[in-house]
Formats: structure tokens, C-alpha cells, sequence
């Protein structure tokens, strides 16, 4: 059972949340149950991150609110207020269309689904194969493939859909790696654009926040506020600045057909954007300053095809007509502990 302590900082947090500082109540749970052991922490957290879904009309923050909800109910099934409140969470999401995962379920009610026991198996099969000790352990299996659904109309006016392949490099750039995989199960990136495209050079997009290139931010806490090394998370003013240590010492070079982190001049700053190399690129000069941490092994020519689209805008780089990344999905796990999410 919880100490008095605890009750009185769920107490208190619960007040932050009824007069509209969610922010401040996830920051308050963060400290006094930081791995999430009590149904009440994931309760209120959920609650405070439907308030923040609401504000920002954000399909993440709803799927990050319906993970910790039902995380609640899964730690307290008898409580009454868990279940209503989560059941209320969902049928608004129903209502607006959200998906409550972007994965089809591995386990539906304690029993393994069809692609739960293939995943199963598969698990099984790696981890014999991957047992090693490792300095830097992610919060799940790291991917080495992901798939981004691209929309385009192209330079000769026809509109295309199609989708890449990209392989992974988790074992040169692990941070990166798993950064893409958790704004990619969160939904981060569905329907975002690429907002800058330049011919002969590179398609950059992946800014969730502010679609325009001025946001995005690292998917979790990796160490690092916007560039400056900090002890804890808690350190850091708003998550909104949470960005990635660099591995552009990995190797990995920008040749044509390959993904790259943005960031801003000063190291460290990587968060959410990111940036395809198309067929007629080679721009070595970013060697050893941005994160090379894949390649593109299927679909490049539709990269090449993007990069030639009429462009306008001050800078001269945004795309006259919409270039949107429909979706991303990879195959790593999708049961991330629930603190990575808030």
C-alpha cells in the first residue's frame, strides 16, 4: 500500500491537474514514482496527458494517455474509477478517429494474438542469437527496418503514394535508431511534412511539433537539453527541449540513399527531424557532423522523384504542393514501458 507521503503528493498532483497545470502534475509524478509501480501514478499521469492531447489536438498524446490508462486498470482491474475512465478515454477516441495503437496487438485480453505468437517466436529466435552484454540498453528490441509511406504529387503533376524501406543501423547508431522506432510507435510522425526540399541534395521532415522545421524533439529523455549534457530530466525546463547525444563518429556516410539526423549548428541537438539522401546526392561535407544511422534499400527513386518537385516559399525550399509522411513503422516491439511516454 501507499504511504501518507504518497497520498499526499497524488493529492497535490491531483490539484495541479484540476486547475490546468498538467505539466506540473506529470513533472510531480515523475519524482514520487518514477517507474510507475502505483495505479494511482498512472491514473493521474494518464488523465494529465489526455489534458495535454486536448490542448495540442494531438493522436500521439491521445495513444500515450490510452497506454497509461491502461496500464492503470491492467495494475488495479476491481478499481471503478481506472476502468471509467479509461473506457471514457477510448470512446473519444473512437470519436475522432484514433487508433489506440498503430501495431496490431500482440496479447488481446491474456491471450496471445496471431501476430503475438509470431512475434513470440521470433523474440525468442533473436534474443538467442543477440545475448551479449552491451553498455547501452534501449527500452526494447532495436529495430533494423522501418517502412515510411510517402505522398507526393511530382514534378510532372502526378500524384504518387508509395512507400520505402529503410535498413537500420542499430549497432552503429542505437540512439538514433531508437528514437525513430518510439515517435514512430508513439505516431509522432503520421501526417507530418516534409517541409524542406532541395534538389540534388536532400528531403528533410520529421518536425511533428510545428510542421515548419522550427520543432520536434527527442522521443524520450536521452541525456541531453537542447545540446547541453544535464544529470536528469528534471534538470531540463520543458521536454519540448529534449534532444540526442551525437554518433556521427559512427562510420556511416552520407552516400546517396541514406537517412540523416537534423539538428541545429551545436552538437548534441538532434531531436525528431531527420533527412533522406536521394539518388544524384553525395554531400560528404556533412560527414562526421550529422548521424548517418540507415539506408534506403527499397524506394530511393521515389526520395529522387520528391526532391525534384517545384519548390517556393522565403528560403526557396518548401514544396509548392504537400509532401506528407503518411506513416512510419518498424519492427521493433511495441510494448515500451510507459514512462518513455511521459
Amino acid at each position: 500500500m501507499a504511504d501518507e507521503k504518497m497520498d499526499k503528493s497524488w493529492e497535490k498532483a491531483r490539484k495541479m491537474l484540476d486547475k490546468g497545470n498538467a505539466s506540473g502534475c506529470l513533472e510531480l509524478l515523475r519524482e514520487i514514482d518514477g517507474p510507475g509501480e502505483h495505479a494511482t501514478t498512472l491514473r493521474l499521469a494518464g488523465e494529465a496527458t489526455w489534458a495535454n492531447a486536448k490542448e495540442k489536438n494531438s493522436n500521439a498524446e491521445y495513444r500515450r494517455a490510452a497506454s497509461l490508462l491502461r496500464d492503470s486498470v491492467k495494475k488495479a482491474p476491481r478499481n471503478k474509477g481506472n476502468n471509467s475512465t479509461y473506457n471514457e478515454l477510448l470512446n473519444e477516441m473512437q470519436d475522432k478517429g484514433i487508433k489506440e495503437t498503430n501495431l496490431p496487438r500482440l496479447i488481446n485480453d491474456g491471450t496471445p494474438t496471431i501476430a503475438g505468437l509470431g512475434a513470440l517466436v521470433g523474440a525468442i529466435f533473436v534474443a538467442l542469437l543477440i545475448l551479449k552484454a552491451a553498455t547501452y540498453t534501449p527500452p526494447t528490441d532495436l529495430p533494423t527496418e522501418a517502412k515510411m509511406r510517402l505522398t507526393w504529387t511530382d514534378a510532372s503533376g502526378v500524384y504518387n503514394d508509395e512507400t520505402i524501406t529503410i535498413s537500420l543501423n542499430p549497432e552503429a547508431a542505437p540512439v538514433h535508431t531508437e528514437n525513430l522506432h518510439l515517435h514512430a510507435v508513439a505516431g509522432e510522425y503520421d501526417d507530418s511534412p516534409f517541409h524542406r526540399v532541395i534538389d540534388d541534395f536532400m528531403i528533410q521532415g520529421g518536425d511533428f511539433e510545428r510542421q515548419d522545421g522550427t520543432g520536434g524533439y527527442a522521443a524520450k529523455w536521452f541525456g541531453y537539453c537542447n545540446g547541453e549534457a544535464m544529470d536528469s530530466s528534471t534538470d531540463c525546463s520543458s521536454e519540448t527541449l529534449y534532444t540526442m547525444p551525437d554518433e556521427a563518429d559512427n562510420g556511416l556516410l552520407h552516400t546517396p540513399c541514406t537517412i540523416s539526423m537534423a539538428k541545429t549548428s551545436p552538437p548534441n541537438t538532434g531531436g525528431s527531424q531527420f533527412f533522406l539522401i536521394p539518388e544524384d546526392s553525395n554531400p560528404s561535407h556533412l560527414d562526421g557532423v550529422h548521424t548517418v544511422f540507415g539506408e534506403i534499400t527499397d524506394g530511393c527513386e521515389f526520395v529522387t522523384s520528391i526532391s525534384e518537385v517545384a519548390t517556393g516559399g522565403q528560403q526557396g525550399s518548401t514544396p509548392v504542393d504537400p509532401v506528407t509522411l503518411v506513416s512510419v513503422t518498424t519492427n521493433g516491439g511495441e510494448d515500451i514501458p510507459w514512462w518513455y511516454f511521459w
